[in-house]
């Protein structure tokens, strides 16, 4: 009797890539991969790589957390998931951390854009490019601020939302309310070219972070991801950074076999930055604007990341680079102390044996709860600098055996984190459900990032059909 040449995992909804309906989609192993396949009547069957490295696909699972839920659900459940986004009832987690987008504008025009901002109007699917008011983004916070309570990590973006010309009144807002951390997404153009600027952002200080675009160190690199040779102006942003010591993540868009090489340089330039607290890692999604872009060549995972900052950086090892708790399939992260000039990861500070005990291969956390909650605490999207460092301190607390650094603050903190966006080629209705990575849509909903770009942006290309199908009469 012939066996199947794969291991059939799990079943789950996604999306056909090419008519964004939802269809049957199996999770399979094969070949040393997790693939996604699924069958469209239309378009017929599509597989789809979302890791390579099964065994870590497998850990995964054991990270999955109960979600914490938020203060209220802004949306019914209708047409289900993807298609009730606000958060709706059925929504699994709250937002770790939420977008507020200032701006359709921008000062680049990137060929590959989430949002499709840009310089040019005739290039947008969009009308027109604007900033939004003063009396909007204050309702949007406010939304924010009603789902969640005190809300941990707000993110100001656009577009560049350094462009607003209500910028500061912006941050002013912002800190009239019991938001815990703020960060800015930025190009750094502004930055770079405007000391004044930085001098100002920097008396906002404690609380904020700069969330910077820093891709490549090459000119082709850049030129293909952004349409300019940035390399001046990220080291003069980088330079007024240092200057005032403003808490700095770098962020970078990551295309495979373009700049995927860079990953272990750009970790150790960071370590060297005096303002930088850590570098996110970002797959290109495909949404948005995509030039030069083809998703069976150009898509990266989470797992191929992964393996290449460790191939890259001798200062991580496996055991050291985890799945986060509340999205563990689409998020990662590592954490290292910077002390007396040296690089230790957080493994570096437990006794090996506590740790392999621990994870990543057998996590028996049933013998060690208090040392799970404060694992879970601390492998979170929701940290700041600032958090982390208490909530590291309080997971060194529970091993006896580790003493805990005489003296360490926020600046010795160094994070890594690998974001994995969702899109129509691994769409996973069970992953998305346990996004925490949320957008305020200007009427007040709040919708995952995943979903946002593809059905709820203006001019997606799932726009037209989700603003249909909640058109129709209730009954329909």
């Amino acid at each position: 009797m012939p066996t199947r040449p794969y291991l059939f995992y799990a079943l789950t909804n996604s999306l056909c890539s090419q008519c964004l309906i939802k269809v049957e989609a199996k999770i399979i192993f094969q070949d040393g991969g997790v693939y996604l396949v699924k069958h469209c009547p239309t378009h017929g069957r599509e597989a789809v790589l979302i890791a390579d490295d099964i065994d870590y696909y497998r850990m995964t699972q054991a990270f999955i957390k109960p979600g914490d839920m938020p203060l209220r659900f802004n949306t019914p459940i209708k047409y289900g998931c993807p298609y009730d986004c606000g958060l709706c009832p059925d929504h699994e987690q709250h937002s770790c951390l939420t977008l507020i987008e200032l701006t359709d504008r921008c000062n680049l025009t990137c060929p590959i854009c989430y949002a499709d901002s840009g310089v040019d109007e005739r290039e947008s699917t969009r009308q027109p490019r604007r900033h939004r008011s003063l009396a909007v983004i204050e309702q949007m916070l406010d939304a924010v601020v009603a789902n969640e309570g005190e809300p941990q990590v707000v993110q100001l973006s656009g577009g560049e939302p350094t462009l607003h010309p209500d910028f500061f009144a912006v941050m002013d807002l912002v800190k009239a309310r019991p938001i815990k951390h703020l960060m800015i997404n930025t190009n750094g153009l502004r930055l770079a070219q405007d000391r004044a600027f930085c001098d100002r952002l920097s008396q906002y200080m404690p609380g904020i972070e700069v969330y910077l675009q820093f891709d490549s160190f090459e000119e082709h690199a850049l030129r293909e991801l952004r349409g300019a040779d940035l390399r001046a102006v990220r080291e003069q942003a980088i330079a007024h950074l240092n200057e005032f010591n403003l808490s700095t993540t770098l962020v970078v868009t990551l295309k495979k076999g373009l700049n995927d090489h860079e990953i272990g340089k750009i970790i150790d330039f960071a370590l060297q930055q005096r303002c930088v607290r850590g570098v996110t890692f970002q797959p290109i999604q495909v949404a948005g604007r995509l030039e030069s872009f083809e998703p069976t060549r150009d898509r990266y995972t989470l797992t191929e990341v992964r393996r290449a900052i460790l191939e890259q950086s001798p200062h991580f090892q496996p055991q050291d680079i985890l799945p986060v708790p509340c999205h563990p399939d689409s998020l990662a992260m590592a954490y290292a102390l910077k002390l007396q000039g040296k690089v230790i990861p957080l493994t570096g500070l437990f006794d090996v044996p506590t740790f392999v005990d621990l994870v990543p291969n057998s996590v028996l956390y049933e013998q060690h709860p208090e040392l799970k909650e404060r694992i879970f605490e601390l492998f979170s999207t929701s940290h700041s600098p600032v958090s982390a460092t208490a909530s590291l301190k309080q997971l060194l607390c529970c091993l006896p055996l580790v003493p805990v650094p005489s003296s360490f603050t926020y600046e010795n903190i160094f994070r890594i984190m690998i974001v994995q966006f969702l899109d129509a080629y691994n769409f996973d209705v069970r992953s998305v459900k346990r996004s925490c990575i949320h957008i305020v849509h200007p009427d007040g909903r709040i919708i995952p990032f995943d979903t946002y770009n593809l059905f709820y942006r203006e001019g997606s290309a799932g726009y037209d059909m989700v603003t249909q199908m909640q058109q129709k009469p209730a009954s329909v």
